[in-house]
């Protein structure tokens, strides 16, 4: 979008906040089915909510998480550059104010040790590698639920294993240098407003705020900083494989404080190969089928396409009936 300085920010609006931190939110109980009927209403209207998690925001884990990326984006850039994937946007990116790293399939300790021992060949990081390890187990608990939750919502939880046999994971690290006294607004610009393209993303800013999402009408919500909570946001894909019954946000990062910002992302991602297409059930006549079957991979790589970077919606210009 080319509206990022454009809109207006909502002081008023805010994310729904939904608490997922009872140890006994399991399915077939009455608690499920509440905080299952709120996940489905927050993500039609907003497509993202904020998660109140208890056993994912450990304090301790949280800040040794994030002392452990200050160490490994201050490593040589020709060092972060060994970050690389033949998949887009899956290894070391940087641009303007903007540096991320990659760890794909980060659940699984053999490929998060791998990572680390890219960056730091000689020795390695145990300690580094194994806290990664299960801060992303972590996530992938939460993703679980959470895609559990929706499917059941809308009746077609007996496509769930299947479908979550057909993903894997990505984890991402960003970092957002603050910008000088005398930057202009575009400069402040972190990560220019996109939707994501994958099935959700889990989100979280350590400290710094900069996130904002756009609603359905076009404002702008700021998004604070929690130290227990993380943003669930639909992506595209998941937007498609429910024909569009859930809503994919806009949004962007702006850096307007003085300080260095600091923020990790899960993302759930097709496999490769992996067809995303919108079962029976969330096709009717209220609601008739918007997209053409699509290969995850086609559908990412044309966003990465001279074409697709000019085109507002991705995923209707990819794949729109």
């Amino acid at each position: 979008m080319d509206s990022d300085s454009l809109l207006p920010l909502s002081e008023s609006l805010q994310l729904p906040v939904i608490d997922f931190s009872d140890q006994n939110l399991t399915p077939g109980t009455s608690k499920w089915d509440k905080v299952k009927a709120d996940v489905r209403k927050a993500l039609e209207d907003y497509g993202c909510f904020q998660a109140y998690v208890d056993k994912v925001s450990n304090i301790e884990l949280d800040k040794s998480v994030y002392e452990a990326m200050e160490k490994l984006f201050d490593l040589p850039v020709q060092t972060k550059q060994r970050n690389v994937s033949s998949k887009p946007f899956h290894g070391y990116l940087s641009h303007n104010l903007y540096q991320s790293l990659g760890i794909e399939d980060a659940n699984v300790a053999v490929k998060v040790n791998d990572f680390i021992q890219l960056l730091w060949p000689d020795h390695g990081n145990k300690s580094i590698s194994e806290m990664m390890h299960m801060f992303s187990e972590q996530l992938v608990e939460l993703d679980v639920m959470v895609r559990r939750m929706i499917m059941e919502s809308f009746g077609v939880e007996k496509y769930l294993d299947e479908h979550l046999n057909s993903t894997n994971y990505l984890f991402r690290m960003m970092k957002y240098t603050a910008p000088p006294d005398d930057d202009v607004e575009e400069a402040k610009l972190g990560l220019r407003s996109h939707t994501d393209k994958n099935i959700i993303t889990i989100l979280h800013q350590y400290e710094v705020d900069g996130l904002e999402i756009m609603t359905k009408d076009g404002k702008w919500i700021k998004v604070k900083p929690s130290q227990h909570s993380f943003i669930i946001m639909v992506g595209d894909s998941l937007c498609a494989l429910l024909n569009g019954r859930l809503y994919s946000p806009y949004h962007r990062v702006l850096m307007v404080a003085k300080k260095t910002r600091y923020s990790t992302a899960m993302f759930s991602v097709p496999k490769s190969g992996a067809i995303i297409d919108s079962p029976e059930e969330v096709v009717d006549e209220e609601h008739p089928r918007m997209f053409k079957p699509f290969e995850y991979m086609d559908f990412l790589n044309f966003f990465h396409s001279e074409a697709g970077r000019r085109v507002e919606s991705t995923l209707h210009a990819f794949c729109a009936l």
